[in-house]
């Protein structure tokens, strides 16, 4: 399951604001299987993926973690930096070769701080993304464990 269209970065904020956010932009290569992130660890960066794919879990006592949502192209991966204390609140794979822009947290949280039309716009778009993964969380977690699944409510 990906995310609506309309949430990721380049629909989701003004073009003024993406060139401001780009400015903190790093190109990074990650490895298949590769652990972006586990539930509870500092959340210091994020990054939005241009190839590949990302995979969002959470830890079940007992049982092997459950996937959530699988990420691809310019979607946003993490969203737990914007709020604090910053720790992650689900984890994060690589679950093939991806190619993605990174961001750090704290530059960019700055940046939030000190220009205001900036700020709203992140929090909006990072809002959103959170309003959604929580919905896919919940539906994905009622799917793996409730005697009679999700019911189909949304």
């Amino acid at each position: 399951m990906n995310a609506s269209p309309t949430m990721s970065m380049p629909r989701a904020l003004p073009p003024k604001h993406r060139e401001q956010l780009m400015k903190f932009a790093r190109e990074v290569s990650i490895p298949q299987g590769t652990r972006l992130f586990q539930e509870g660890a500092r959340a210091d960066r994020f990054w939005i993926i241009r190839t590949g794919t990302i995979a969002l879990d959470m830890h079940v006592p007992g049982r092997r973690a459950a996937v959530i949502e699988s990420l691809g192209h310019n979607e946003l991966v993490g969203w737990s930096w914007l709020f604090g204390p910053p720790s992650w609140h689900m984890g994060a794979e690589a679950t093939t070769p991806v190619r993605a822009w990174e961001f750090d947290a704290a530059a960019v949280r700055t940046l939030c701080g000190d220009d205001p039309s900036f700020g709203v716009h992140v929090f909006q778009w990072v809002g959103d993304i959170v309003a959604h993964r929580l919905r896919a969380a919940r539906t994905r977690l009622l799917d793996l464990y409730a005697p009679y699944g999700s019911g189909g409510m949304r």
